[in-house]
């Protein structure tokens, strides 16, 4: 039996900055995400890439004095050295850039041209080129874009528009049949109340513009960069190169997008589709933005978090934790460092890995490391506090609220402590009738060891490993998630080989 499809996608990211807290936020919930799926037995196709068409990419070129291809692959140096380093397990990156890619978005506005879905016009009006978006229109002289503040520029030029506002309907249609489009609730009942108001129509062609796709049938038109990003989750795929792919991929299962993206991502991206003759995507995913120490993050202010920084002091899977663990995914969160710090003392070095270094320290001690047969009390506390886990686990993470799935592995790592308090195995170790009963606890033990690394391999891959390989267990589960969560899969007579800490307690 074939396994079943889930694809998966981040926003591709602009060429002009190296990743930051952003950007690794979005990569590392859809990285936890995939492994998740992987682990439960789909198909599993994680996507991410870069977007390196557009004015903002060519002035920051033209500021280096240096091509924007050649600017771009360096930036694009950078997200390859930060994912590899955060351990992200994208099945595909793709660039629009690629041939692959490019030949998708000629086709595409071919048969968009060929549908009756573009008319050729002029467009005036204020371009924030920062945001690589039109401004509403206002009577104010010098507007400002009001997502990122800068000063728009005035913009008059030749151009095809999409007729947008043939769907306003179809969309609002759509979501009527889709409730479950766009996550949160709350973010899509605004857009919702947005198209009832009116949707126009999109120009989506340069005429002032090098850098971008030609269009096929006027090659004085260029792409907008808009509609060739949205384009990447199609020619990743297959479309308009691969049939068979494509069926097998599309419609894509989720989009994680940042909330400023998401009328792109909700609107235009699903009408796009509609024009096509192509189903649109089954959930959109709009999370909010990070502030460091309450400030908004800026060049300016040099107040960027940097990932490799974080990594660098804590880890990678501390990192990991903190930025899935710190709020529920769709809120804005404020990245700092005393929040970090203690997290990663109290949670991450006191509760998880104090439990799995002092299980294998007393297995080493009392057993000199060979699991010991439960000889009775096959079941107790901690087999009761791991019942329904994948049940929460699979709830939490089909709603993206990674929050909510840490918080019930912290309760199971919880009772796992209280549970050592309780048995006090160092005091059973020393009657002379409790060797029987020392040696259930020490399964147990064990055995919640091996459930948590299990529970903890989406968002700490690393450490699961590690946790695997200090109990001998083979480094692949091959049972689904579900089964491998059951009570009782510690296999006892097997040899221990306990480490150093998985998170060493920091000073200060």
């Amino acid at each position: 039996m074939s396994r079943p499809s889930y694809y998966l996608t981040t926003p591709i990211y602009y060429v002009t900055d190296r990743p930051h807290i952003g950007t690794t936020y979005t990569t590392i919930a859809a990285d936890a995400l995939a492994r998740y799926k992987r682990l439960c037995g789909y198909d599993t196709h994680f996507l991410t890439g870069t977007d390196e068409h557009g004015l903002k990419v060519q002035r920051a070129a033209q500021e280096r004095g240096v091509t924007p291809q050649a600017h771009a692959d360096e930036v694009v140096g950078h997200y390859h050295t930060a994912w590899k380093q955060l351990n992200i397990s994208h099945d595909d990156f793709i660039r629009t850039t690629e041939p692959r890619h490019e030949r998708v978005v000629q086709a595409a506005f071919q048969k968009l041209l060929d549908a009756g879905h573009l008319h050729l016009g002029e467009y005036k009006g204020w371009y924030c080129v920062s945001c690589e978006a039109f401004l509403k229109e206002t009577e104010d002289p010098s507007p400002k874009c009001p997502d990122c503040g800068r000063a728009a520029e005035w913009n008059s030029e030749a151009t095809y528009f999409f007729r947008l506002s043939r769907f306003q309907e179809p969309l609002l249609a759509f979501y009527e049949r889709n409730p479950g489009f766009v996550r949160p609730a709350y973010r899509f009942n605004e857009v919702r109340a947005r198209v009832k108001e009116g949707l126009r129509d999109l120009s989506v062609t340069r005429t002032t513009l090098e850098w971008a796709v030609p269009l096929p049938f006027d090659p004085k038109h260029r792409s907008y960069v808009w509609i060739d990003a949205l384009l990447n989750y199609a020619s990743a795929v297959g479309y308009a190169s691969d049939d068979a792919l494509f069926a097998r991929r599309w419609p894509a299962d989720a989009h994680l997008v940042g909330k400023d993206i998401l009328w792109f991502h909700a609107v235009i991206w699903p009408a796009l589709l509609m024009a096509l003759g192509v189903e649109p995507p089954k959930m959109v995913y709009a999370h909010g933005w990070w502030t460091h120490n309450g400030e908004k993050m800026s060049k300016s202010k040099n107040n960027f978090v940097r990932p490799e920084e974080v990594a660098a002091e804590y880890g990678v899977d501390a990192l990991r934790y903190f930025l899935l663990r710190e709020l529920p995914f769709g809120l804005d969160g404020d990245y700092r460092d005393a929040s970090m710090r203690q997290r990663y003392n109290s949670e991450l070095a006191g509760d998880f890995g104090n439990l799995v270094f002092r299980t294998l320290s007393m297995m080493d001690r009392y057993f000199g490391g060979v699991v010991p047969e439960p000889a009775t009390e096959p079941a107790g506390p901690l087999a009761e506090a791991s019942a329904g886990l994948y049940r929460d686990l699979e709830a939490a993470m089909s709603d993206l609220q990674y929050s909510k799935a840490l918080d019930r592995i912290w309760e199971f790592v919880r009772r796992a402590n209280q549970y050592v308090e309780e048995r006090k195995p160092w005091q059973l170790n020393k009657d002379p009738n409790g060797r029987e009963a020392l040696g259930c606890v020490m399964y147990h033990l064990a055995e919640a060891c091996r459930i948590l690394g299990l529970a903890v391999a989406p968002v700490m891959p690393a450490t699961a490993a590690s946790i695997r390989e200090q109990l001998g267990l083979p480094a692949e589960e091959t049972r689904s998630l579900q089964e491998a969560l059951a009570w009782g899969g510690m296999p006892w007579g097997g040899r221990v080989r306990r480490g150093e800490p998985l998170f060493p307690k920091k000073d200060g």
